[in-house]
C-alpha cells in the first residue's frame, strides 16, 4: 500500500499515545479526571494505590505533546519509590476550563486544588519548560506544601523586553507562536531544530509530522496562544516572587528556546537555595536528548535527601 494511503488508516501518534497509556497503567497509575468546580476539569495520572510511607512527586509537562510523552521514558525511575502524579495542565490532554484565566498562577492553583482532592498535602515537583513556570508559581503560592523543586529549561525569569531586545532567536511574538504551536510540517521541523542540538527531523517523513500535528497540536490552539501571550505580557524579574524551597535548575547548554542566560538569571533570583546544572551538547529538550544525564542529576537531588535517606542506595542498585 502507498505510504500516504496507509497513513489514512494508521496514526503513528495515536498508536504511540496508546502505548504510553498502557505503560502508565502497567506502572501502577490510573487515569482520573477531577472536577475542580467553576468550569475547570483537570486530568491526572495518579497511583492506583497510595502508599503513606512514600513521598509524593508531581511531574509537570511543558508545551508540546501531552504529559505521557514527556515523562513516559522516565516514569520507571520514580514509581517504585514515590507516589507519582502526572497531570495534564489546563488546555493540554484532557484538562480544560471555561474560565478566562490564562496565567501560570491559575494553572498552579488548579494543580494544587487537584492534588488536595487526592488527599496530597506535601510534594516535590519536577517541571519541564512551561511546567517549570507552573511549579515555581506553586512554590511561591503554597510554600508549606512544596518540598524540593526541579526546574528544567524553565524561563521563569524572562522579561517582556527580552523579546524586543533580540534576546531570543525569533523576530517577534507571532513568529515565536508559529513555531511553539506548529500547524505545518515545516513549522514542526523548525521547532525540532530549536529544541535539539542534533535534530532528527530530516529522517522523518512529512506525513508523520502532519499526523503528530493533527493529534497533538490542534486542540485548544487559540487558548494555548493565550497562555503563551500571558506569560510574556508585562513580565519583569522584579515582579517575580522569591521562593524558599531547595531548587535544582537543569539547562541544556545550547537551548535555543530559553537561552542559558535565563538559567543563570533564575539561579541569581532564587539565590543560595538554588543549584544550576548545565548539560553539554543538549538543547531545550534536554530530558529527551540527554536522558541519562537528566536522571543522574535528578538522582543526586531528589533521592539524596534527609527526608528519605533510604532511597538513594535503592536507586543506585537500580541504575547500575
Amino acid at each position: 500500500m502507498h505510504l500516504s494511503k496507509w497513513s489514512k488508516y494508521f496514526s503513528f501518534t495515536s498508536s504511540r499515545d496508546w502505548f504510553y497509556r498502557l505503560m502508565f497503567g502497567n506502572a501502577g497509575l490510573r487515569s482520573v479526571k477531577t472536577d475542580l468546580g467553576e468550569g475547570t476539569v483537570m486530568h491526572c495520572w495518579v497511583p492506583k494505590t497510595h502508599h503513606a510511607s512514600r513521598p509524593n512527586i508531581l511531574l509537570v509537562h511543558g508545551f508540546g505533546a501531552n504529559a505521557m510523552w514527556q515523562y513516559g521514558d522516565h516514569l520507571r525511575h520514580f514509581t517504585s519509590r514515590f507516589n507519582v502524579y502526572v497531570p495534564d495542565l489546563i488546555f493540554f490532554g484532557e484538562s480544560y476550563t471555561t474560565r478566562r484565566e490564562r496565567t501560570e498562577s491559575f494553572q498552579a492553583q488548579s494543580v494544587m486544588k487537584m492534588m488536595e482532592a487526592h488527599g496530597v498535602r506535601r510534594m516535590s515537583l519536577i517541571g519541564i519548560s512551561y511546567g517549570g513556570f507552573v511549579g515555581y508559581s506553586m512554590a511561591a503560592q503554597f510554600p508549606d506544601n512544596m518540598e524540593k523543586l526541579v526546574l528544567c529549561c524553565a524561563g521563569v525569569c524572562l522579561e517582556e523586553k527580552d523579546l524586543e531586545d533580540g534576546f531570543f532567536n525569533v523576530k517577534d511574538l507571532d513568529e515565536a507562536l508559529s513555531i511553539l504551536l506548529p500547524q505545518t510540517p515545516e513549522k514542526l521541523r523548525e521547532l525540532i531544530k530549536f529544541s535539539f542540538v542534533r535534530p532528527i527531523d530530516k529522517w522523518v517523513p512529512s506525513l508523520f509530522l502532519s499526523d503528530f500535528i493533527d493529534v497533538m497540536c490542534t486542540e485548544h490552539l487559540e487558548k494555548k496562544r493565550e497562555l503563551l501571550v500571558t506569560i510574556l505580557k508585562d513580565r519583569k524579574v522584579s515582579n517575580i516572587p522569591k521562593i524558599t524551597q531547595s531548587v535544582l535548575i537543569i539547562w541544556g547548554e545550547e537551548d535555543k528556546i530559553f537561552p542559558l542566560e535565563l538559567g543563570h538569571r533564575l539561579k541569581r533570583h532564587v539565590g543560595d537555595n538554588a543549584k544550576i546544572v548545565v548539560i553539554k551538547n543538549a538543547g531545550h529538550a534536554v530530558n529527551i536528548e540527554k536522558p541519562k544525564d537528566f536522571i543522574k542529576h535528578l538522582k543526586a537531588f531528589i533521592f539524596d535527601s534527609p527526608n528519605h535517606p533510604s532511597l538513594l542506595p535503592l536507586f543506585d542498585s537500580f541504575w547500575s
